[in-house]
């Protein structure tokens, strides 16, 4: 009896811990995290300039 409460606990934690995943990938804003430089402005950059 307590060995199937001790699973029915686990797979439900698993269970949650995918909807949660699959909810994140779902519903967050849609930016990335990383270091890719998304929010700096290249409109002042022309063709042939160098960035230092």
């Amino acid at each position: 009896m307590v060995q199937g409460i001790i699973i029915a606990v686990v797979f439900a934690l698993a269970v949650a811990y995918i909807g949660r995943m699959f909810y994140k990938q779902l519903f967050t804003k849609k930016s990335c995290g990383g270091n890719c430089k998304c929010e700096v402005d290249f409109s002042n950059i022309g063709p042939g300039k160098t960035v230092s």
